[in-house]
Formats: structure tokens, C-alpha cells, sequence
């Protein structure tokens, strides 16, 4: 009995392996990654904030990108739990982008900031907004831990009147995080189909915690889409290293 409940060597070695194998890509990350992860999602929020900023002391009225769908998407307040992991799988994003190719990660870094800053004009020029007190007052009568982290993102977020909706940048970032290391072979097939995975999932979170309308969803994923194909095509990456290993050539001369 006691000899079946306690796991077998075999599984442990197995279990060990897995932890070993995980640490030693984390360890592999360049710094460049970890800086990069954390600077652009300093980045992000700064663009966020400012954008609202100035939307409000241009006196711009903001408007409500609602679509009669929005009326048939549920609320959901669970899905915070997947709505502030997003904040996690951002910073790890750009840190898996870098165990690829120089070039794929600086074109990664210039399309991210490149999206960001289309967002930032949208949300400046198209300020919207949402009413959030229909799920206020749901989540106050409720009072369980989930409604009251949802209270929380709210609050930060511009409280019982939502701002910064459209495009949505939860689903920009998150898609770009993805693109960031699809096909790409130094990354892992199961990293890829996890992030894969987490814009999905992430992307649903915005809408069942109704921090965004639908259309809030194509808009950002558009974006990042166009953005990135423009990027890949004119592969800055590339140039910019054939330039410097055309400076470091002349300087060894």
C-alpha cells in the first residue's frame, strides 16, 4: 500500500528533469530580454495613461463602441484571473522573443512600439468610453475575492466610468506577443502554443469582465496584424545589424 502512494523514482527523475530543462531556458534568456520585457511594459502604460490625459484636457467627447453582440456576451467576473495574468505574459513575452535571432527580436521591439503608438493616437483622437455600474453593483452585492480584484481593476481603470476601450490593448499586445515568437524554432512548440493559447483566452477575459465591447477585440488584433507583416517586410532587424557589422568591419580595417 504504502510502496503504491509514494511515487516512483522514474516520475521523480521525470519531474526533476522538467524543472531542470524549464530553469535552464530562463537562464538562457539574454538580459537584453528581461530589459526589454520590463521597459516596454513600462512603456505601455505610460502610452495608456497619457492618451487619456490628453484626450480629456483636449475636451474631446469620448464615445461607446457598442455593437448589438456586446448585448449576448456574459459577465464573467472569474476572468480576472486571466485579465491581470496578462500583465505576467507581457514581460515574459519580449524575454522568449530574444532567444530568437537578433533580427527577429529587434523588428519585434520596433513593430510592439510601432502598434503601441497607433493605439495611442486612436485612443487620443477617439477617446471611449463604457458605463461599469451595472457590474459595480453585481460585484459589491457579491463580495468574494475575484469580485473584489475586479473592483480593484476598475478602479484603476477609470471606476464606474471605463476609459481607453478602443482599440483594446490587452488584445494588441498579447497578439504581438505571440507573433513575436511564431514559427520560430528556438523557441520551444509548447511556448508557442501557450501563448498562442493566452491571447485567446486573454482576449475573451476582456470582454467577460467588461473592461472592453466586442469590437474593442478585431480592432486591436488588427493592429498588431498589419503592423506586423508591414515590419516583416521592410525588416529593419536586417539592416540595422548589416550596419553595424559594416561599422565593425571598417573599424577593424
Amino acid at each position: 500500500m504504502n510502496a503504491k502512494k509514494e511515487p516512483s523514482k522514474k516520475s521523480e527523475g521525470k519531474i526533476k528533469a522538467f524543472f531542470k530543462r524549464r530553469w535552464e531556458i530562463i537562464k538562457s534568456i539574454p538580459w537584453y530580454g528581461w530589459v526589454a520585457g520590463i521597459v516596454l511594459m513600462g512603456l505601455q502604460y505610460a502610452i495608456y495613461r497619457l492618451a487619456d490625459v490628453i484626450a480629456k484636457a483636449g475636451g474631446v467627447t469620448p464615445w461607446v463602441p457598442y455593437v448589438p453582440f456586446d448585448d449576448y456576451i456574459p459577465f464573467i467576473p472569474g476572468f480576472v484571473v486571466v485579465y491581470v495574468f496578462s500583465y505576467v505574459f507581457w514581460i515574459f513575452g519580449p524575454a522568449a522573443v530574444s532567444l530568437t535571432k537578433k533580427d527577429n527580436f529587434i523588428n519585434f521591439c520596433i513593430g510592439y512600439t510601432s502598434a503601441l503608438l497607433i493605439g495611442f493616437v486612436i485612443l487620443t483622437a477617439l477617446p471611449t468610453t463604457m458605463d461599469h455600474t451595472p457590474q459595480i453593483e453585481i460585484l459589491e452585492k457579491n463580495g468574494d475575492f475575484l469580485s473584489k480584484l475586479l473592483l480593484v481593476v476598475y478602479s484603476s481603470d477609470g471606476n464606474h466610468q471605463a476609459m481607453n476601450l478602443f482599440p483594446s490593448f490587452h488584445c494588441l499586445i498579447s497578439l504581438y506577443m505571440y507573433l513575436g515568437v511564431a514559427r520560430r524554432k528556438e523557441v520551444s512548440l509548447a511556448f508557442r502554443i501557450y501563448s498562442l493559447i493566452a491571447v485567446f483566452f486573454i482576449c475573451l477575459s476582456t470582454v467577460f469582465t467588461k473592461q472592453h465591447l466586442f469590437i474593442d477585440i478585431p480592432s486591436g488584433l488588427a493592429i498588431s496584424i498589419i503592423v506586423y507583416f508591414i515590419v516583416k517586410f521592410i525588416d529593419p532587424g536586417k539592416k540595422i545589424l548589416e550596419k553595424h557589422a559594416n561599422k565593425t568591419k571598417k573599424a577593424k580595417a
